[in-house]
């Protein structure tokens, strides 16, 4: 009744029909979980070695399922990377080889262990592989049994086809499997373990929903999406990417200290939002933090970042990251757990200022350095670099043994001769 007495007039009898069954399978999804435990994936391709922030929130939709009572599901790639998923790309995905995508599955399964307790473990979450079933298809009878369910006329109309056609751009018949072989996976893990819901991006929505009509046409089954927004930031940028490039969750990709001050540079519009979506603090703190005001916002900001990194990496990580901020920005010392890079020191007798920041991960190559330089954006020791041909010797070493390098006042990197 509430869904009816709120219809736009004015809809087109194809938009009443998809706002009248959007509404009805959430009357449904609704249901289910109300009546018991429901079990619900999200599916992650191994492109690369570690997620990043951008994945993060579909971790805490797995992380809060959980605490509801309810079974997740993380289900690792395997199979389907060595594919390619075609949402929201202009270009073909790089074919990784298969010793690639095992050694980025090793660094992806680290992080989930800090947001799920797994069977084993006191907990009831599993992790899967899709490849346990996607690489041992045979191709005739998936063509049979699982193709002719798709319509390419239909297929065609999904935003992640029609955006690379519209566009003049190449769509190999490789990714075009792609959303078959994922609505296949939605099908398996119902038959395995029962699992009636899809969660993920809002992009993901075209090859979710094709997995729950092929489970619906192969078992009978009623299956379950739920999407959230991409999110992004105030200003409009995508949430996980900065100038250095992506915000990695995994330690040796990205350190605990540049992980707090990411989240410590938060915008200030961002800092209650963020602290819902990525904190486990209670709805009242948060609260009392969003009222903050003026100079006093960066409490909070603190606060988000101590606890984002908590989740993360750990307590002790967390607290030594908020630590060395304080130390470096308010105490104006040299913290010593500032990230560190170590360079031989026979290198440091003339070490390129250029090839310095670069190697510290501060600039992107030599370019990128030079351009902070004319925009007075790069220091050593907090003295600004206006040359570009400077060298750094033994003679720039700190009274602590090192040298510190900073891109802005908010990125700092420690050289260490050994």
């Amino acid at each position: 009744y509430t869904a009816l007495a709120n219809i736009d007039r004015s809809l087109s009898p194809h938009k009443l029909r998809h706002f009248l069954l959007t509404w009805l399978k959430k009357q449904g999804l609704d249901d289910a979980l109300i009546a018991g435990p429901v079990t619900a994936y999200i599916g992650y391709d191994a492109t690369a070695a570690s997620l990043h922030v951008g994945h993060l929130l579909n971790i805490m939709m797995l992380r809060w399922l959980q605490k509801s009572g309810h079974q997740p599901i993380t289900l690792m790639g395997g199979g389907t990377t060595r594919v390619g998923d075609p949402s929201g790309k202009d270009e073909s995905r790089r074919i990784l080889t298969d010793e690639i995508i095992n050694d980025n599955l090793k660094g992806i399964r680290q992080i989930f262990s800090k947001f799920l307790k797994f069977e084993g473990s006191g907990g009831n979450a599993i992790m899967a592989n899709n490849a346990d079933w996607l690489n041992t298809l045979n191709y005739i009878d998936f063509l049979r049994d699982v193709g002719r369910h798709f319509s390419v006329n239909r297929m065609l109309s999904f935003d992640s086809v029609k955006m690379r056609l519209d566009r003049q751009q190449e769509l190999s018949f490789l990714e075009f499997n792609y959303m078959i072989l994922q609505a296949y996976d939605f099908v398996e893990l119902n038959k395995r373990t029962g699992c009636v819901l899809q969660m993920g991006g809002s992009d993901q929505w075209g090859n979710i929903v094709n997995g729950i009509d092929l489970g619906r046409r192969m078992r009978d089954a009623q299956l379950f999406a739920l999407t959230a927004p991409l999110i992004t930031t105030s200003s409009g940028a995508k949430m996980g990417k900065t100038a250095a490039g992506a915000v990695w969750l995994n330690a040796d990709m990205v350190s605990p200290y540049d992980y707090w001050q990411f989240w410590r540079n938060t915008e200030d519009g961002d800092v209650a939002r963020f602290l819902k979506l990525f904190t486990k603090l209670p709805l009242d703190e948060i609260a009392r933090l969003a009222a903050l005001q003026g100079s006093e916002i960066n409490e909070a900001k603190k606060v988000l970042a101590t606890e984002a990194t908590a989740l993360v990496h750990g307590r002790a990580a967390a607290d030594d990251a908020a630590n060395t901020a304080r130390k470096t920005f308010e105490e104006g010392t040299l913290a010593e757990s500032l990230p560190t890079v170590e360079i031989a020191t026979a290198e440091m007798q003339s070490l390129g200022v250029l090839n310095a920041f670069v190697r510290a991960g501060l600039a992107s190559s030599n370019g990128d350095a030079k351009r902070q330089i004319k925009g007075g954006g790069l220091r050593v020791n907090d003295v600004a670099v206006t040359d570009e041909k400077m060298t750094l010797t033994s003679a720039n070493l700190t009274p602590e043994g090192v040298i510190k390098l900073s891109l802005g006042r908010k990125r700092h990197v420690l050289i260490k001769p050994i």
